[in-house]
């Protein structure tokens, strides 16, 4: 009987599983077992998305029970069927969106696009838990000198970059990111890094435009303060921005983008909306009168073809020419995640990326 308790129990794992709207429980769970085309992961650290929030408050997942959780790292620890062994005790980030591989934009490699895709931590169980089961093809292999949270920041770093490919940023360009939370931040670095001439920080959040100076961004504006485009024009010699990301996912900093953009500009729609997006008669003569270019943006290119942003983000943040540690102010054990989630929609304290991690 003792033997047969070991084996039950080895088979079993901690997750936070998603039960209902605002019904999230650390419980056991059963060990996943990798099919064929697929690795067992030990999660070595996993971040909350700002998305993950509504997602267990107010919208809730595709499905219940569902274990969310999607920007992750960890090490491979079993392989299924057809599966290179040599993969075993790999570090790997994991590209959470699982494409049909079978519909028009799959075909063309434009996973991001699928009109039929599963995603880990929303649609399927993800990474608020030991272990997850992906696909080999979604592994990530971190590089030499990559650690296991900054390769969980993988995610968040290839749709940073992903937004500034969309609003197609060139060398000297003056940006401005509306928004500074950790992908505005991702954006700043990215776009420092790209060569802009000047990256702009609006937010209207004091605390996040404190730690964004910390961070050494020192042109930033509280929307609520001052205003924006008067800010922008006066830091561009009357011109405005060549590129403007949005990425707070509110009417107002729209139309803060559209205001502060050039004629001729560029301006790209990132932000999750977080309720109804209007635009007034003077925003949408913005748009008409400089004859600015509106894009979207949704997650991030994984095909090899022309480029693979998440081994590009891997390998800038494996380089420092990206630093993603600085971003993260909390650093919980999975016992701990549930009351760091619980702060996180509380606004209890100040936060840019909540993290937990198996590596301590």
């Amino acid at each position: 009987m003792e033997t047969m308790k070991v084996s039950t129990m080895a088979s079993m794992m901690k997750a936070y599983v998603l039960n209902a709207i605002g019904d999230l429980r650390l419980t056991e769970v059963p060990k996943p077992t990798p099919a064929a085309g697929e690795v067992l992961l030990r999660i070595a650290a996993c971040g909350v998305c700002g998305s993950d929030i509504p997602r267990i408050y107010t919208k809730g997942t595709y499905r219940f029970p569902t274990i969310p959780g999607h920007e992750f790292s960890g090490y491979v620890e079993a392989v299924g069927k057809d599966v290179d062994a040599g993969l075993i005790g790999r570090l790997a980030a994991v590209f959470p969106l699982l494409p049909c591989r079978k519909c028009p934009s799959c075909e063309v490699g434009s996973y991001a696009t699928c009109s039929a895709y599963d995603y880990r931590g929303s649609r399927s169980d993800g990474a608020f838990a030991e272990y997850v089961c992906v696909p080999a093809w979604n592994l990530i292999p971190a590089p030499e000198g990559l650690g296991a949270e900054e390769a969980a920041m993988a995610e968040p770093a290839a749709v940073a970059l992903h937004a500034l490919r969309r609003g197609g940023l060139d060398i000297g360009d003056n940006v401005l990111i509306s928004g500074a939370g950790p992908i505005g931040l991702l954006l700043a670095q990215w776009a420092q890094a790209w060569g802009a001439s000047q990256v702009l920080l609006a937010d209207v959040d004091d605390r996040k435009l404190a730690f964004a100076k910390q961070l050494g961004f020192d042109q930033v504006a509280n929307p609520l303060l001052e205003d924006l485009q008067a800010w922008a024009l006066e830091r561009t010699g009357g011109a405005g921005v060549d590129l403007a990301v949005e990425g707070a996912g509110h009417a107002s900093s729209w139309e803060n983008c559209l205001r502060a953009a050039r004629s001729g500009g560029r301006v790209v729609l990132m932000g999750n909306p977080t309720g109804t997006m209007t635009l007034t008669q003077t925003g949408y003569w913005e748009m008409l009168r400089k004859q600015l270019t509106v894009v979207g943006t949704w997650n991030s290119d994984y095909s090899d073809f022309p480029k693979n942003e998440w081994k590009l983000a891997v390998q800038a943040m494996a380089e420092r020419r990206i630093q993603a540690l600085p971003l993260i102010t909390h650093l919980v054990s999975l016992e701990q995640l549930g009351e760091a989630i619980a702060m996180m929609k509380d606004h209890s304290a100040f936060y840019s990326k909540v993290m937990w991690t198996n590596t301590k």
